[in-house]
């Protein structure tokens, strides 16, 4: 059969990095000065002063104003963007010539249509208007820590351990799950604080991991451990794989794609290198797992950071990226991605999440049923232990294929899955393995009859899903 016949055509595309000089901002910048993680951090875009010194006279006024009234009006998440994200939006590639346009209309369309862009740098224009958010969407939509078995350790799988341990990251998602506790606060949403110090808070989740010997699998987070001093991460990872019953231990960090340069540090390198080889000996498995959402993301210094950790003794560089629509929701795009990864940076496509059900992220929200449709379409093109799972993560129940569903009314969105396990909160419960869990599609994705019914029987309009915001706000404000 024909390669023209197939609807997704495999070409093994080489990895560029873009031209950071394209904007005038760092026509100056160095090579010296691009790899130097410390610039980098410096150097992020944190506000709309910076990124108008950044693009010169590249971007039109109508941008800066829908950025800055999201700011104030919907985001989660504070902006901060690294360069290295920064430079893989609208790189030189989506050009048919391979150049920019000097300025003005035609760069800024483009910028807003950038897939980078849509998810690092929301505007208010991405925002649905009619359901900005979902009337049962939550700040912390996964009660992460509601179920905290000691302060920033959730336990929320039998076996699994999720280590919250620091509340930053090198960059900020506008997706992020972890909105509740992870930035700065915004205007929307103030943010919950950790209390203890973070020697006190490390000591308290190894001490619990240490008295509860079922668990075997301890994902270290945060935020992102890039942002953690190598030394003290490395203190807490020789403690941790000093409890016998630790098998498992994955490093979270987006910033393998979103600032490689700090993964490509000599004594981080070093250091990876010093805890993989006690894990190796004590039998423990050290994978990292980095969030990549778009190909364009997968550049060469990323390569280069992915095989650094391989070569360090990582026994694997897994990603788990987010479905977001406008970023990677359709089979291409998801392809791309995955052949990007696996083929050029030796990084395992591992799960794709539906987004959460945060505030004001309807617009990335895929429905249930065009999730399912995208896991099907990926199959048969990737080897079977590089195809990504696309999961649900539904509240109180946990990752699950997407057609794992028990039920699906697609009129009303509403999905409906069981579980076998226990959450750390519900030992009492004795219905928790019977009952049926429900997720939300996004409403305008159902049928008129569905939205109709969302619409008489809801009285959430973008005021009170804002107010429904502050009023969460100000309850995690009264917890510290």
């Amino acid at each position: 059969m024909s390669a023209l016949e197939q609807p997704y055509v495999y070409a093994r595309r080489q990895l560029v990095e873009p031209d950071w000089t394209r904007f005038p901002g760092w026509r100056d910048i160095t090579p010296g000065q691009w790899a130097d993680a410390q610039w980098q951090r410096v150097s992020c875009v944190k506000n709309v002063a910076q990124l108008r010194a950044l693009m010169g006279d590249l971007l039109e006024e109508r941008f800066y104003a829908d950025l800055e009234r999201d700011q104030q009006e919907r985001a989660t998440m504070s902006m901060l963007v690294t360069p290295q994200m920064m430079n893989t939006m609208v790189p030189e590639s989506v050009w048919p010539d391979g150049r920019m346009p000097r300025a003005g209309a035609a760069f800024t369309d483009a910028f807003y249509a950038d897939p980078v862009r849509a998810y690092m740098l929301p505007v208010f224009s991405d925002r649905r208007t009619d359901w900005p958010s979902h009337p049962f969407a939550t700040r912390d939509s996964l009660h992460e820590h509601d179920m905290w078995a000691v302060e920033g350790l959730t336990h929320r799988y039998p076996t699994k351990v999720l280590a919250e341990m620091l509340p930053t990251c090198p960059q900020y998602c506008g997706h992020c799950t972890r909105m509740d506790l992870v930035g700065n606060s915004t205007p929307q949403v103030l943010k919950l604080k950790l209390q203890g110090k973070p020697v006190d808070r490390y000591a308290a989740m190894l001490d619990y991991l240490q008295r509860t010997p079922g668990v075997r699998d301890v994902v270290v987070s945060g935020g992102d451990v890039a942002n953690m001093p190598w030394k003290n991460l490395e203190a807490f990872l020789d403690r941790l794989l000093e409890i016998d019953t630790i098998r498992d231990v994955r490093l979270a960090t987006k910033a393998l794609m979103g600032l490689p340069q700090h993964w490509l540090q000599p004594d981080v390198v070093e250091g990876v290198g010093r805890v993989a080889a006690t894990a190796r000996s004590r039998g423990v498995s050290l994978a990292i797992h980095t969030h990549v959402n778009n190909a364009q993301s997968v550049t060469p210094l990323v390569a280069d950071a992915a095989r650094a950790m391989l070569d360090a003794g990582v026994r694997d560089v897994r990603n788990q990226g987010v479905l977001m629509r406008g970023v990677n929701d359709s089979p291409a795009a998801l392809l791309d991605l995955c052949f990007a990864l696996q083929d050029e940076a030796s990084i395992t496509p591992y799960y794709f999440y539906m987004c959460d059900m945060i505030p004001f992220s309807e617009h990335w929200r895929l429905s249930l049923r065009e999730a399912q449709h995208l896991q099907h379409a990926i199959m048969g093109y990737l080897p079977g232990f590089a195809t990504p799972r696309i999961v649900c993560d539904v509240p109180f129940v946990g990752k699950r294929w997407v057609h794992q569903v028990e039920s699906y009314d697609t009129e009303k969105g509403m999905s409906f899955w069981r579980k076998n396990y226990r959450t750390s909160i519900e030992a009492g419960d004795e219905q928790a393995l019977s009952r049926e869990y429900v997720y939300y599609d996004p409403i305008y994705t159902l049928p008129e009859p569905g939205q109709r019914w969302w619409r008489e029987n809801t009285d959430v309009d973008a005021a009170h899903a804002a107010a429904l915001v502050s009023a969460e706000s100000s309850r995690v404000a009264s917890l510290g």
